[in-house]
């Protein structure tokens, strides 16, 4: 049975079980399921880039709309006191090290973060101290939300014409992710923003105690094809009145616009945040090892400049310093952020590691690269590991995979001229291989990685990965073309690298890179079993 087809019937037998199990406990996968219901097909969102999407005026309103059918008003999610975040690149990583400092600082509190996407399991983005909402809790909230939106079909003569009945799939969840810490009633929240800002369905809460924005990426102007400059009119917009609003260094048109939104939004402040010297001396390697140098201590900046004004507006505690109290240290040495930079023996096959990073954009990648091609990661030694190198790589069809190897290329040249390598650049890797997001070899999703957005003729004809392909045969003749591996699901990939594994002693070092569902999908196939 084709993939559509069984997709008609899971949706068919989506909604029985809905109508006949409305008031009882319904399941983690019934969630699961429920939510992907709510996915945008690639038909879709190929319609809205032709028609150049949903108009942005009625974003807001809809949220807000939504919000109201499960019996919330904006100025309640006030009470979750929020971190707001965004930025295009580092977001996530900023948003992991706060809140590792809000914990460390009131291990009393209850303190909420929000965060997309998500690695494994989409109660991920859902945490609560630290720790993912449970399979029964995530249930629990979701069913609680879909079931008033469910049966909220009058339409009231204040709804908009454009509401559609549902929101979309990231929307829903940010209503759960309210509709939980509220439930819990949390002491702090950390909201990263999804896409954009200015009109993100995070972007509702009337008051956050304090917003900031990371690094404006370069590259995303050129993938997007927008101007840096209405780049971050779109971050600036969730800055608010009487709001503190930071950010990092920016290029000066990007600051310039940033400086004008504080204005025109009236936020009490708009600051630039100062360097802290003392981060050079704290081992955040062991936290985000891939986010070299000045990025790496960029985003623990701005961190550190949000948690002291959360805890300055909360408590009068924790004034700006030139030497950090050991509370704030302690939280950065302790922050987690999985599958970005990440080393992971293999717990069974012992000759293999991978190297995780799910980096999706050209300055991400560079930094993936500055940490894989470096000594004791991926560098060979003539004393130790490793011996073969693998690249497992996939991107969105929608962004430029040429650029995108000619990128890791690149940097890999200019790591080995750093480190006075005499390797050849084109033969780093002993073998890539090109696989499609899809997780398993019969064609099916892990619930939480199942996607709709691959147009199926892509899938069926393997066009992104054949394009990598050839992609990066042109940009390495030499390259041997029987080493370069075109696959059809992550569990082919693996289960190639299973096979290097078996054929000979030598140790093999694997490099995940492109996807975040890619990394999260070899995770899932590898069983390579960690903390979340």
């Amino acid at each position: 049975m084709s993939r559509a087809i069984d997709s008609i019937f899971r949706s068919f037998h989506i909604c029985c079980r809905l109508s006949r199990r409305t008031m009882t406990t319904r399941s983690y996968r019934e969630a699961i399921d429920t939510l992907n219901s709510l996915q945008s097909n690639a038909a879709a969102l190929d319609l809205v880039r032709a028609t150049g999407g949903r108009s942005s005026a009625f974003a807001i309103p809809e949220m807000i709309e939504y919000l109201g059918i499960i019996g919330y008003k904006p100025a309640d999610l006030n009470a979750l006191n929020v971190i707001h975040i965004t930025g295009t690149k580092g977001k996530g990583s900023t948003s992991a090290f706060t809140d590792s400092i809000l914990r460390e600082a009131h291990p009393e509190w209850t303190i909420g973060l929000y965060t997309s996407p998500h690695l494994i399991a989409v109660r991920e983005r859902i945490r609560v101290n630290g720790k993912p909402l449970s399979e029964e809790d995530f249930s629990r909230f979701f069913f609680e939300v879909w079931d008033k939106i469910e049966t909220n079909k009058v339409r009231s003569s204040l709804r908009l014409e454009t509401t559609p009945d549902k929101p979309g799939y990231f929307r829903f969840l940010t209503l759960v992710a309210y509709h939980a810490f509220l439930s819990l009633k949390v002491d702090a929240t950390i909201l990263e923003v999804g896409v954009g800002g200015a009109h993100d369905s995070t972007n509702i809460v009337p008051r956050p105690i304090v917003t900031g924005i990371t690094a404006l990426g370069i590259d995303h102007v050129n993938v997007l094809g927008k101007t840096l400059a209405e780049i971050a009119w779109q971050k600036g917009g969730i800055f608010k009145q009487g709001v503190p609003a930071l950010t990092v260094s920016q290029p000066p048109e990007g600051l310039e616009v940033l400086k004008q939104q504080a204005t025109d939004l009236k936020a009490s402040e708009f600051k630039v945040v100062s360097s802290i010297p003392q981060l050079s001396e704290i081992e955040l390697a062991h936290v985000l090892p891939g986010l070299a140098g000045k990025h790496q201590q960029q985003n623990a900046t701005l961190a550190v400049h949000l948690a002291q004004t959360f805890l300055r507006a909360q408590e009068g505690s924790l004034s700006d310093t030139d030497v950090l109290p050991p509370v704030i240290v302690r939280g950065l040495e302790k922050a987690r952020w999985p599958g970005r930079c990440q080393t992971v023996e293999d717990p069974v096959y012992t000759n293999t590691t991978w190297y995780l990073d799910g980096a999706h954009t050209l300055e991400s990648l560079e930094c993936c690269v500055q940490w894989f091609a470096s000594p004791g990661v991926g560098l060979r030694s003539e004393i130790g590991k490793p011996q073969r190198r693998i690249l497992i790589f996939n991107c969105t069809s929608g962004r430029s995979g040429a650029s995108f190897l000619d990128a890791i290329h690149s940097h890999i040249k200019s790591q080995l001229q750093i480190f006075g390598s005499d390797e050849t650049p084109s033969l780093f890797f002993d073998h890539v291989v090109f696989c499609t997001n899809v997780t398993y070899v019969d064609g099916g999703f892990k619930g939480d990685l199942t996607s709709l957005a691959i147009p199926e003729s892509d899938l069926t004809h393997l066009k992104t990965q054949h394009q990598l392909s050839a992609a990066w045969s042109e940009l390495i003749p030499t390259f041997p073309a029987e080493n370069v591996h075109v696959l059809p699901s992550i569990q082919h990939a693996v289960n190639l690298i299973r096979q290097f594994d078996k054929s000979d002693g030598d140790h093999t070092a694997v490099l995940v890179t492109g996807s975040l569902h890619l990394v999260g999908g070899v995770i899932e196939v590898a069983d390579l079993s960690f903390s979340l």
